[in-house]
């Protein structure tokens, strides 16, 4: 073997070493002098020797890659949102809604710090980091894998007895006092400082320049594994082996085997949480034992077995000056009141929602009011309170506006709703520019090289009225706006062109139907697929499909009830539009209409692969058992509480086997 590889591969192991014993273990091994002269004589070899490159040795922390657009990829497993709770008493819900569906009071927990950064999933395989990519909207992210690479906690290779492949996921955070560190350093150098801690962490992911990335400092605090078979029985010894393979596993994680164990933690760290050197806004609570977290499963959103206990927010008072009105794309009107600016959380607060009339009435606010405003969630400000001993004029209290803000169309609310609504979608602006950006978002069509600033700029030249016009767009009247060069405009109309490939489900989530969610969509092409049947399906066909209740029938019927919306359609269809499901060749339509149920562990594939086997032969994937399951899968380790709903019920339960005869596998 080459002397200078050898010492090029014993240096790199030296250094991941030393790496790990600082970083993890907070232990210095050698003096900085030293640990720098060794990173130097390797980034030295490497010079020379390019031939012996390693996208993972340890010259990569100081980074160096430029990376102009960051690639958009799908997570081998969606990262679901936490529902969040705010008392106590919402855990004892909590846990009683779960101890019903696993049919058992015997849950154990474990307890983790939320920390208030950005969430990355990162895959390795045979021991090295291949890639990194941040949350995005859940089912896809960008991939940084640069950028994280240069996150010194963060192992590029790991130690020990590790699987094959496996993804885990943390938070990326940066420190406060790194943070004051920046600021004061940006301050001096004339540049306006960063907020807050949480944006600086997130928008260093998504530096172009890795270096840049490399001297934010930031931090890595691991808290799930994901792996397509489990190799545990729980949560908690997941996590402290893969401490043992080299990540930062924060040492406050605890197995918690009561509530009050939990709620103690919970006090602990509230009391203690201002002393931390890095922002954390509650405590992640989640059910520790894998098999009853498989049992409970997930809702569209959330896992149902973990939850996000949120610490009481800062709140401060400050003054209503005025108020104004926000036009959704819905037509909804937000009411938003103008504040005397004020700091909160780390951000200068200078508006804050007020949701609608009956929030409004309910606080009696005047303009001049002094109020109490929180950050709902620690992200959007709300005022959540008025202070008595200093009101504003009573001859200006607020009233709720009666006509439209922006097209002076007069505003209507259904009965039983909170919301007023402006009717007129064909000539308010923000109704139809709004329309136009939910269209092109990643949920719905993914348009590139259009954004919503670009939306605003067509529709003010008056190229673009509703979703169609996108597709007649040419590069003659594009080319004359300003800010769109040659580049940009190719971008935007192959942009267009590539969305026409979308699947139908995109399409029918991208018209915008109110109520009509990603989830429904799907559900409602599986029943009916194509846009013709839809069109004409009745009520009682719509309330028959499993989670389409009354309100969304009739917000679908409403929406092919109008002469506009059928013409539309017409014009997406002539465009090339998927107006249909594209059949998968080779399928069967065996489960065709049948809600199934499964539960357990399966030999033959993952729950994931069995999920997607029922959908590709007709079928539907249900989380609970009804009166309308079809019937129960039922795997190893099955909870009895599903088997006795199925039994109670009479639904039929079958097994692995049973399943595969049916299918002819």
């Amino acid at each position: 073997m080459n002397i200078d590889f050898k010492r090029i591969k014993k240096l790199r192991s030296l250094i991941h070493e030393y790496n790990y014993e600082y970083y993890i273990n907070h232990k210095s091994l050698i003096s900085d002098r030293e640990f720098d002269i060794l990173l130097k004589e390797l980034s030295d070899l490497e010079n020379l020797h390019p031939e012996f490159e390693d996208s993972n040795s340890p010259t990569k922390r100081v980074g160096g890659g430029v990376t102009k657009n960051f690639k958009t990829v799908k997570h081998n497993a969606p990262m679901y949102s936490l529902e969040n709770t705010y008392s106590r008493e919402d855990i004892i819900v909590w846990k009683k809604k779960i101890s019903k569906i696993l049919n058992s009071e015997n849950i154990g927990f474990t307890c983790e710090l939320k920390y208030d950064g950005a969430s990355i999933n990162i895959t390795y395989e045979n021991g090295e980091l291949i890639r990194a990519i941040t949350r995005g909207d859940g089912l896809k992210g960008d991939d940084v894998t640069l950028n994280v690479k240069t996150i010194k906690n963060i192992p590029l290779k790991l130690k020990g007895n590790f699987p094959k492949k496996f993804d885990i996921r943390g938070e990326i955070i940066i420190s406060l006092d790194r943070f004051m560190k920046l600021n004061k350093d940006r301050i001096s150098n004339g540049e306006n400082p960063f907020m807050n801690p949480r944006n600086t962490a997130s928008g260093s992911l998504k530096l172009q320049d890795s270096k840049e990335t490399s001297k934010r400092s930031l931090k890595a605090y691991m808290y799930a594994l994901s792996l397509r078979k489990s190799l545990f029985t729980n949560h908690f010894d997941s996590l402290i082996s893969a401490r043992e393979w080299g990540f930062d596993i924060p040492k406050s994680l605890i197995e918690a085997n009561s509530l009050a164990e939990v709620y103690k933690f919970i006090d602990f760290w509230n009391n203690k949480r201002a002393n931390l050197n890095y922002e954390i806004d509650g405590v992640v609570i989640k059910v520790n034992s894998i098999r009853q977290q498989q049992e409970l499963g997930f809702t569209s959103k959330y896992p149902r077995w973990a939850i996000a206990y949120k610490f009481e927010t800062e709140r401060s008072i400050t003054k209503i000056e005025s108020i104004s009105y926000q036009v959704g794309r819905t037509g909804a009107i937000t009411p938003v009141a103008n504040l005397t600016p004020l700091l909160l959380s780390g951000t200068n607060v200078k508006r804050a929602s007020l949701h609608n009339a009956d929030q409004i009435k309910k606080l009696n606010l005047r303009i001049g009011d002094s109020v109490y405003v929180e950050k709902g969630g620690e992200i959007i400000p709300k005022i959540v309170d008025v202070f008595k001993g200093k009101r504003g004029d009573i001859n200006n209290s607020v009233k709720f506006i009666n006509n439209c803000p922006e097209c002076n169309s007069k505003l209507f609310r259904v009965e039983g709703e909170a919301q007023h609504y402006c009717l007129n979608d064909l000539d308010c602006k923000p109704q139809i520019i709004g329309k136009i950006q939910h269209f092109i978002s990643r949920n719905a069509m993914d348009i590139d090289g259009i954004g919503a600033e670009t939306v605003s700029l067509l529709f003010e030249n008056k190229l673009i009225r509703n979703i169609a016009d996108l597709y007649e767009l040419n590069f003659n009247d594009l080319i004359c706006l300003d800010r769109m060069a040659e580049k940009s405009v190719e971008n935007l109309l192959d942009g267009v062109k590539k969305s026409k490939k979308q699947e139908f489900n995109k399409v029918l989530f991208g018209m915008g139907i109110r109520f009509v969610g990603t989830t429904v969509a799907k559900k409602i092409v599986k029943r009916f697929p194509s846009i013709d049947q839809i069109s004409k399906a009745t009520f009682e066909e719509l309330v028959s499909i499993n989670d389409i209740g009354e309100r969304i029938a009739n917000s679908i019927i409403r929406f092919f009830s109008l002469k506009t919306n059928i013409e539309l359609v017409e014009r997406l269809k002539n465009n090339g539009l998927n107006m249909k499901e594209n059949k998968v060749i080779n399928k069967s339509n065996i489960l065709f209409e049948k809600t199934i149920v499964i539960s357990g562990i399966f030999n033959s594939f993952s729950r994931e692969e069995l999920k997607k086997i029922i959908e590709e032969n007709g079928g539907y994937i249900s989380n609970s058992i009804s009166s309308k399951t079809s019937f129960l899968i039922a795997g190893k380790s099955m909870g009895p509480a599903k088997r006795n709903k199925a039994q109670e019920l009479e639904v039929m339960i079958i097994d692995e086997l049973d399943f595969l005869k049916m299918l002819e596998i």
